[in-house]
């Protein structure tokens, strides 16, 4: 007989692993590390959006957004009437590239299309991720400013993991930086050239 390990389980060791290996015993969990940094007195904009494939995913992690005490953008899809994923892409995109809202996130099938429209957005750096180390990654050694999700491919328990995970990453800087600041030429570059 085997002993199955809950999602719970699963999720309290692997933070367990991560907070030794990147903070020490003290460190803290990812939840207060959510909570402490979208205080209450200064509510931080999430804008998040799917296209037909996502609508329950997205209707789970607004409330899991909501109780972290971030305000939230939805625009769209509300139904499971089939729409292209780069339309809501770019929604939310241009509301984090605007400023408007101070992350996003885009839910789709498999979170590749949507990935690859945001990332056409002067000033996004999207990212997939679809387990607590992608998350971590993007957001400490990319600076992403976009999540996006593949519905299909991930659970609810899972995603709502890698969200809360996603948001309370802070950006690494140092070395990190450098090599952000090259995305970001290369970007500049093809946007002074026109091509």
């Amino acid at each position: 007989m085997t002993n199955q390990l809950s999602d719970q389980e699963i999720q309290a060791i692997v933070q367990r692993v991560v907070q030794k290996s990147m903070g020490g015993e003290n460190a803290l969990s990812t939840t207060e590390s959510v909570r402490s940094s979208a205080s209450p007195s200064f509510k931080r904009v999430v804008a998040i959006g799917t296209d037909h494939g996502g609508v329950d995913l997205k209707e789970t992690l607004k409330q899991t957004l909501a109780e972290l005490n971030y305000e939230v953008i939805d625009v769209g899809t509300h139904t499971k009437e089939s729409v292209d994923y780069p339309d809501i892409a770019l929604k939310v995109a241009e509301l984090v590239a605007s400023g408007k809202a101070w992350r996003g996130i885009i839910i789709d099938g498999a979170g590749i299309g949507s990935c690859m429209a945001a990332n056409k957005v002067p000033g996004i750096r999207a990212a997939l991720c679809y387990d607590y180390a992608t998350a971590v990654n993007s957001r400490e050694h990319n600076n992403a400013n976009v999540l996006t999700l593949g519905a299909g491919l991930i659970g609810t328990n899972l995603a709502k993991q890698i969200v809360s995970t996603w948001l309370a990453t802070e950006f690494g800087g140092d070395r990190h930086a450098k090599r952000v600041d090259k995305i970001t030429a290369i970007e500049n570059r093809f946007l002074k050239d026109g091509k």
